[in-house]
C-alpha cells in the first residue's frame, strides 16, 4: 500500500511539474480588433526561445468583407507602404501576397465575433512591425513586436 502511494505521489508531482513549466515556455498573446480599425495594443513584448500562443479576436460585429482582420508579423527592414499595398491587391489569399518572403507568420482574416489563433517560435531578438493587411487598414492597425 505505501509503495502505491508513493508511485502516485511521484505521477501527480510529474503532472504538476510538467503542467507548470509547459506555462511558463508559452507567451499567451490576446489582442482585440474592433469595427474602428485598431488593435487594442500597439506594442507586443515576448521572451525569446518560448512559444507564442497568439490570439485574434474581433470584437466587432461587422463582415470579414467589410471590416476583416488579421494579424501579420512582418520581417525586419520591410517597407510598411509597399507590402500593405502589394497585400491589398491579394484578396484571394487573405490580403498576404502569394510567395512574400516578408512575412514570418499571419493569421486567418475574421470578421465582427470571430476569433482565430496561431502558435510559432518567435524570431530572433529583436523588434518588428505587425500590422493588419486589410485594405488601409496598417495605417491605423500597426505595432511593434518585441523579441527580448
Amino acid at each position: 500500500m505505501t509503495r502505491i502511494r508513493f508511485t502516485l505521489l511521484i505521477i501527480f508531482s510529474l503532472v504538476i511539474f510538467t503542467n507548470c513549466s509547459d506555462k511558463n515556455d508559452v507567451n499567451n498573446i490576446l489582442i482585440t480588433s474592433d469595427d474602428y480599425m485598431k488593435f487594442d495594443t500597439r506594442k507586443i513584448t515576448v521572451q525569446s526561445g518560448k512559444i507564442v500562443k497568439l490570439t485574434l479576436k474581433h470584437i466587432g460585429q461587422l463582415d470579414v468583407q467589410v471590416m476583416g482582420h488579421n494579424f501579420v508579423l512582418l520581417k525586419k527592414k520591410v517597407d510598411l507602404i509597399e507590402f500593405a499595398n502589394k497585400a491589398a491587391t491579394a484578396r484571394d489569399n487573405q490580403y498576404i501576397p502569394v510567395g512574400s518572403d516578408e512575412v514570418i507568420v499571419y493569421t486567418d482574416m475574421i470578421g465582427g465575433g470571430q476569433e482565430t489563433a496561431i502558435e510559432f517560435l518567435p524570431p530572433e531578438p529583436g523588434v518588428y512591425d505587425f500590422i493588419c493587411s486589410f485594405p488601409g487598414h496598417y495605417a491605423m492597425m500597426k505595432g511593434k513586436f518585441i523579441v527580448e
